[in-house]
């Protein structure tokens, strides 16, 4: 790559979508602290609804899931039932030695654990061990008609709320779900009845089955309903039926190639991610680059982030973004919605295809799709004939060197014949959770494992292509592409530097080549990095 063109590309990539402002996020993060030490403040007073108003509040400025999660664990209660639950295995202790005489009344006191259930999904194995047998305990009050406090309640619902969003990934064994299935048939009986209905019975069934499957379940929303509940009916009833509905609205930009159609199908029956907080980075706005219009592609879209990310740090910018999936597509539109964004056009498309389409782009997003396509190659260089003279790409690539506990997964899962099914992926999770020695370990240690979606994406996906960075190095070369360097965390960073501490070697593949054999976890995630075509 000629110097020029390398500069064109470095001054043209500070501009992309994935430069953030960091003075607004800092700010941002600042301000979520500020909320998270005042619901600490309400919560140590008793003061239950501010408390929770305030920790909510905190997540949606940007208190991150780990965060949330630690201060979740680092709570007495929380704590003293996980150390019960751990003094007991391989026992299950009964829930009167979980949670004590009161049943989970100490836990609902706890005002961060619902704000952190319905705003994320839970990622920690202990903690949803413990959520699984919170989750029987209300399927029990259920079936026995208990009356239960406001704060059990919006505690139990948040439960069903964080069920609904990992799409059912808790185990369950065929007693409970025989008990559950008896109280779905118990709900859709009364509604047809037009019977009062139970604000318990009506959480209980959502902790196992999603509301919108439940026979006559629309005639819930005819109903007034606590806050709780109706925030429950919202995520489960209303939101799903407007997905629905928008389907067939969602043009077609491309035709689907057949060798697509086995990832299509995985992607409509588990659209990937299923996620709930819109990231707060609009702030980023401010900075006046982002008022440069520009068209930026964003290519494997999935339930929406990544387009929303960016229409958010560029407001004027023209933003396509293209999926397999129209469950995912429906998804991402209604966030999109959500989030107030009006600059992301969202079209059903085939990037095999993409080459007929008569647009160009400054910018193009392709991070975690390529290597699901029949030829990861062959998209690649279609996305690329997309860009214009010195336009950028930021790509996502599996590592085949990171991915060695997942390609031991997918071995466990042939050798064992584990369907892609909600029910073959739970049996799968908890073999995995059991194993104490092995590679496979690994697995419970990756946020995709606790969603059916996710974990199906992880280990279950119809079709994965691994990359070295070699392998990409010639692929650069070969399309004549300056290499603008990797996203990683500041750990690695420095670690990198401290062994090549020439500032060119951040950009030299080699090296990281050596130092990834060294260091396998380097790139766990994906290889991110971002390029640059010639001016």
């Amino acid at each position: 790559m000629k110097r020029k063109a390398r500069r064109a590309a470095l001054r043209l990539s500070s501009k992309m979508p994935d430069a953030r402002n960091a003075s607004a996020r800092t700010q941002s993060i600042a301000n979520a602290a500020h909320y998270f030490h005042l619901a600490r403040v309400q919560q140590a007073a008793g003061r239950w609804d501010k408390a929770r108003a305030h920790f909510t509040q905190a997540i949606t400025l940007g208190l991150g899931a780990s965060s949330t999660v630690k201060a979740v664990l680092e709570t007495p209660v929380i704590a003293g039932c996980l150390h019960r639950l751990a003094a007991a295995w391989p026992r299950s202790p009964t829930a009167t030695e979980l949670f004590g005489v009161k049943g989970a009344s100490a836990v609902a006191t706890q005002a961060l654990l619902p704000c952190m259930l319905k705003s994320f999904w839970v990622c920690q194995p202990a903690l949803e061990h413990l959520l699984t047998r919170l989750r029987t305990l209300m399927l029990d009050c259920a079936c026995g008609d208990a009356s239960v406090t406001k704060k059990e309640l919006a505690l139990y619902s948040a439960l069903a709320q964080q069920c609904f969003i990992n799409e059912y990934v808790f185990s369950i064994d065929g007693d409970e779900l025989q008990k559950a299935i008896g109280l779905r048939e118990k709900l859709s009986d009364q509604l047809t009845k037009d019977k009062e209905t139970s604000p318990l019975l009506v959480a209980a069934v959502a902790a196992y089955f999603p509301l919108h499957g439940v026979a006559n379940s629309e005639l819930l929303l005819k109903r007034k309903w606590s806050v709780e509940i109706d925030d429950l009916i919202r995520q489960q009833i209303r939101e799903p039926i407007e997905e629905l509905r928008d389907r067939s609205t969602i043009p077609a930009l491309t035709t689907i190639e057949s060798s697509s159609l086995p990832v299509r199908q995985q992607y409509e029956e588990n659209p990937y991610p299923r996620w709930i907080v819109i990231p707060p980075i609009s702030a980023a706005a401010a900075n006046s680059d982002t008022h440069r219009k520009s068209d930026i592609l964003i290519a494997g879209c999935g339930t929406g982030q990544q387009s929303i990310d960016a229409a958010m740090l560029f407001p004027g910018a023209r933003i396509l973004a293209v999926d397999i999936s129209l469950t995912s597509l429906a998804y991402a539109r209604r966030k999109t919605r959500e989030a107030g964004l009006n600059n992301i056009e969202y079209v059903q498309a085939d990037i095999l295809k993409l080459g007929t389409v008569d647009r160009t782009f400054d910018y193009t997003e392709a991070v975690g799709v390529l290597h699901h396509l029949a030829d990861p190659a062959a998209g690649w260089r279609i996305l690329l004939s997309l860009l214009r003279p010195g336009g950028t790409m930021r790509v996502g690539l599996y590592s085949e060197i990171a991915r060695g506990a997942i390609v031991a997964g997918r071995a466990l899962i042939a050798q064992r014949g584990y369907p892609p099914t909600a029910e073959g992926i739970r049996a799968c999770r908890q073999e995995i959770f059991r194993i104490r020695d092995g590679i496979e370990r690994d697995l419970i240690t990756l946020r995709d494992f606790y969603s059916i979606s996710g974990c199906r994406d992880l280990l279950f996906h119809a079709r994965e292509h691994r990359y070295t960075l070699p392998r990409i190095k010639t692929f650069l070369a070969e399309q004549q592409l300056a290499f603008l360097g990797f996203e990683l965390p500041p750990q690695i960073l420095e670690a990198f530097q401290q062994r090549y501490p020439e500032p060119a070697a951040l950009l030299d593949l080699d090296r990281w080549h050596e130092f990834e054999t060294v260091n396998p976890n380097t790139f766990l995630g994906m290889y991110i990095f971002k390029v640059a075509t010639s001016v």
